[in-house]
This record gives structure tokens, sequence and C-alpha cells, in this order.
């Protein structure tokens, strides 16, 4: 009976990237202490998407995987957000041309009857 072995990584790199969600936490929480705007939501999804990143890499493995499967894990929500910016470019490309063609919005919404 052939005994079946896995691949060994060394405990120093699980160590590292310990470290490094730490920090990276860190610097997420310290974003708390910065005025609303657009660098703060900037770092906040910075700072997460090198999070999710490091965890998907290291501690589920990713890194090690073979090209097919990291593609096929890491194409489709590329795709999404690729459709996502061209609906936004879109929408921006349609509400210019409403306004050039129509002009301003004079429509107020309606309170809410109770």
């Amino acid at each position: 009976m052939a005994s079946a072995e896995g691949q060994q990584h060394p405990l120093k790199i699980y160590w590292i990237m310990w470290g490094a969600l730490f920090v990276l936490s860190g610097f997420s929480y310290a974003t708390d202490f910065m005025p609303d705007g657009a660098l703060r939501t900037a770092l906040i999804l910075t700072f997460m998407m090198l999070k999710a990143g490091g965890i998907v890499w290291i501690f589920m493995h990713m890194g090690w995987e073979r090209l097919s499967l990291k593609l096929a894990i890491l194409a489709p929500p590329v795709a999404i957000l690729v459709l996502i910016w061209l609906m936004s470019y879109e929408g921006h490309y349609v509400e210019n041309n409403r306004i050039d063609n129509y002009g301003e919005s004079t429509f107020e919404p309606e309170a809410p009857h109770h």
C-alpha cells in the first residue's frame, strides 16, 4: 500500500503572511481616522484586496496550483470587474447624451405617504 504524502510548505511563509495580514489590518483600521473621501475609500479597498489575495494565495494554497486552476478561479471575478467598468462607462455616456439632448432633469420625487 503506497502512502500518499502531500507537499510540505515551510512554516515560515505562513508566519510571514500572518504578520503581513496583521500589518495590513492595522493600516486598514487606521483609515477610520481619515476624513471621508476618495482616498480613504481607495485605501480601504486596496487593503481589503491585498488581504484577500494573500489569504487565497498562501492559506488556500493557490500559489502552488496549476495555471489552469488559477485561471478558473481568478478569471471570472476579473471578467465581472471588466463588465462592471463597461456598464459604468456606458451609464456615463447615456447620462451625458440625455443631458445634452434633453437638458437637466427637473424631476423631484414625492415624499412617501404614511
